[in-house]
C-alpha cells in the first residue's frame, strides 16, 4: 500500500470540489487533519460566532467521511509542530492544502514545506490571487478594473467531483473528540437564535443553492431590501468552504439575468479581498490613506462617554431603527443584511466618529462569515480610509435609506419595541413624537453629526 496522504483543513469543509482532498485520494490512504490552532493566528483566533459555525460543520463533515469508513482527525494547539506528529505517527510524507492568504497560514505553509512535502492546490476562489494582473503584471488596487480583467479570465477551473473511494491507512493516529474544545457557548447558550437561523455543513450550502438558484433574477433589485431579503445567504458557506465560488459559477454560468451578473461581481468582490490583504497583509487593521487618526476619530479608551456610545451601537440602542435592527440582527444570526451592514458601519464611523477598526473587531466577533480580508476591505471601504474607498465625506443617510429601500418589516422584526408603528412613522419614530417607552432617543441628530464630521475630516486632512 502507498503512504497516507495527509490532507491539512482548514476553511475547505467539504468533499466535493476540494482539490487537496481529491488530489491526496487519487495517490494513497487519506487522513484529513483539523487543527485548531489559536496560536498562530494570534489576536485573529475565531471569534465566538465564528466557533459556533465551525463546530457545527465539522460535524457534519465527519459524518460525510465516515459513510466513506474514514474520519477527520482533530488536533489542537500549533499547526505545524501537529502536523509534523501526525507525519511521524503514521509514516506519511506529503501533506496536501488548499492555499490560504490570511498573513499568518502565508507563512506557516512556508514554514511547513520547510519540514515536509506540502502539495499546495487552489481551491477557494474563483481565480487564485494573484493570477489577475494588469497589462505590466501587478496586482490590482482598484476592484472596477480587477473586476473587468477577471471578466476576461473566466471562466474558471473545472469543478471537481468528490473522490470515488476514500482508502483509510492501516493505523489512524489519536484524535481529539470535538465536544471537548468547547466550541460551542454553554453559560449561558446565547447562540440558540443563530442555530434556528442556519443550516450547517455542505449540504446544507447546496440546498441553499438550489434555493438561490429561483431566486437569482431579482437580486439586482432585490439585495437592496432587508424586509424582503432577496439575498443568497451564502456568504458563510463560501467562507467555510462548505461549498466553492466555482461551484456556483457552473451551476450559474447560463444564466443571462442581471441579478446573476451583479452576484458575479460580488464572487469577484471577495476574489479582490483576497487579493488585497496579498498585497497589504495587515490592511485589516491598518489604514491605507494618509490622514491624522487623532484628529479624525474619537477614541472609545479616552473617555466614558465615547465608550457608551460604541456599547450602545453593538447593543443596537442607537435611536436610529434601521441601525439597531441591523445590530440586534447581527448578535441573534451572526449575520447581517449587506445593505444594512453598510448603513451600521457608516453609521459607526461617520456619525460617531468611532475608528473602523472598533467596528471591524465587533464584527470578527459577531459574525458567522467573518472573513479576514472580506471584513477589512469592506470596513475601509465604508470609511474612506482603504486603497480603494468611498469618499468619507459621502456620508449614509440612515433614516431615508431605511424608508427609500422600505426596511419597515424588517425594523418590526428586529426591534419589537416598536412593532406596532406604522410604516410612515417607523423609520424615525422621534420625528413624529412617537418614540416607543423603552426606546432611546438618537444618540446624536444626523444633521449634527454630519456636520461633525465633515469638520473632524478637513481637520485630519490638515
Amino acid at each position: 500500500m502507498s503512504s497516507p496522504q495527509i490532507v491539512w483543513l482548514r476553511r475547505d469543509l467539504r468533499m466535493a470540489d476540494n482539490p487537496a482532498l481529491y488530489a491526496a485520494a487519487s495517490q494513497g490512504p487519506v487522513i484529513a487533519v483539523y487543527i485548531l490552532d489559536d496560536e498562530t493566528a494570534g489576536d485573529r483566533a475565531y471569534g465566538g460566532a465564528s466557533r459556533w459555525w465551525l463546530h457545527h460543520s465539522l460535524n457534519s463533515l465527519s459524518r460525510s467521511f465516515a459513510k466513506r469508513n474514514a474520519k477527520i482527525i482533530l488536533r489542537r494547539g500549533d499547526a505545524i509542530e501537529e502536523l509534523v506528529k501526525i507525519a511521524e505517527e503514521t509514516g506519511a510524507e506529503t501533506i496536501h492544502a488548499n492555499r490560504h492568504y490570511e498573513p499568518w497560514w502565508r507563512k506557516a505553509q512556508g514554514q511547513l514545506a520547510d519540514k515536509l512535502d506540502l502539495q499546495l492546490y487552489d481551491g477557494n476562489y474563483l481565480l487564485p490571487p494573484g493570477y489577475v494582473t494588469t497589462g505590466s503584471g501587478t496586482p490590482y488596487k482598484i476592484y472596477t478594473p480587477f473586476s473587468k480583467a477577471t471578466l476576461e479570465q473566466l471562466p474558471p477551473r473545472d469543478e471537481l467531483p468528490e473522490p470515488e473511494t476514500l482508502s483509510s491507512p492501516d493505523k489512524w493516529p489519536a484524535s481529539d473528540n470535538l465536544e471537548d474544545w468547547n466550541l460551542l457557548p454553554t453559560s449561558p447558550n446565547w447562540a440558540t437564535s443563530i442555530a434556528d437561523f442556519w443550516d450547517v455543513g455542505e449540504d446544507a450550502a447546496h440546498e441553499r443553492l438550489e434555493w438561490w438558484a429561483d431566486e437569482v433574477g431579482d437580486y439586482d433589485d432585490g439585495r437592496n431590501l432587508p424586509s424582503q431579503d432577496i439575498t443568497s445567504q451564502m456568504s458563510p458557506h463560501l467562507h467555510w468552504g462548505e461549498i466553492s465560488p466555482v461551484q456556483i459559477y457552473h451551476r450559474f454560468k447560463d444564466k443571462r439575468s442581471n441579478g446573476w451578473q451583479t452576484y458575479l461581481k460580488e464572487l469577484i468582490w471577495r476574489d479582490y479581498a483576497q487579493n488585497v490583504i496579498c498585497q497589504f497583509p495587515a490592511y485589516p487593521k491598518e489604514s491605507y490613506r494618509d490622514y491624522d487618526e487623532r484628529t479624525l476619530w474619537r477614541n472609545p479608551n479616552a473617555g466614558h462617554l465615547i465608550e457608551e456610545d460604541l456599547r450602545a451601537w453593538q447593543r443596537g440602542q442607537t435611536g436610529y431603527p434601521i441601525v439597531d435592527a441591523g445590530m440586534r440582527q447581527l448578535w441573534q444570526t451572526g449575520w447581517m443584511h449587506n445593505r444594512v451592514r453598510m448603513i451600521a458601519a457608516s453609521f459607526l464611523v461617520k456619525h460617531l466618529l468611532i475608528d473602523w477598526r472598533h467596528g471591524e473587531r465587533w464584527f470578527w466577533d459577531c459574525l458567522v462569515d467573518a472573513d479576514y480580508g472580506n471584513n477589512g476591505v469592506n470596513w475601509q471601504w465604508i470609511s474612506g480610509t482603504g486603497v480603494d474607498s468611498n469618499m468619507f465625506s459621502r456620508i449614509m443617510a440612515p433614516l431615508s435609506q431605511s424608508e427609500k429601500f422600505d426596511a419597515a418589516a424588517y425594523v418590526r422584526e428586529y426591534v419589537p419595541e416598536l412593532a406596532d408603528l406604522s410604516d410612515k412613522v417607523i423609520h424615525d419614530p422621534e420625528a413624529h413624537d412617537c418614540l416607543p417607552e423603552g426606546y432611546p432617543a438618537k444618540i446624536i441628530g444626523h444633521r449634527e453629526a454630519r456636520e461633525r464630521a465633515l469638520e473632524a475630516y478637513r481637520q485630519s486632512k490638515g
